[in-house]
């Protein structure tokens, strides 16, 4: 098997909402897009994000009602407090506070107009600069 491409694809009630919100607060463009369909890229992502609206007559019948409820968009990025202040300068509203976990896993998070969470982490916690 090659791999050329990953993407992740999620079901929301309003596609073109999460794909503005990635658009405007994350750096994304838009790629590809249609009725009920927005696939969106960045360069250093390493994969696509795709959003789908629910019920769209495409997606297999198990599959089409179900909303992309509990799933994590996760970014790993280099200043995680820059983008915490510029977020909050944003007005977008962070729903998990900057938190630190005892693995040296350092996120916080926020929910797109779809309540798609997308989080932003790093790992360089104490127990990831320890030796």
């Amino acid at each position: 098997m090659n791999i050329t491409a990953s993407a992740v694809s999620l079901n929301v009630a309003d596609p073109a909402a999460s794909a503005r919100f990635l658009v405007d607060h994350f750096g994304f463009t838009e790629e590809m897009a249609a009725d009920g369909f927005h696939s969106l890229t960045r360069p250093d992502a390493g994969f696509n994000v795709a959003y789908l609206r629910v019920g769209l007559p495409t997606l297999p019948d198990d599959q089409r009602d179900v909303h992309a409820q509990g799933q994590i968009l996760a970014f790993v990025v280099d200043d995680l407090e820059g983008e915490l202040a510029r977020l909050q300068h944003e007005g977008v509203a962070i729903t998990m506070p900057l938190t630190v976990e005892e693995w040296g896993e350092r996120a916080f998070q926020v929910r797109d107009p779809n309540g798609v969470i997308v989080q932003l982490v790093d790992w360089n916690g104490p127990a990831t600069q320890q030796s």
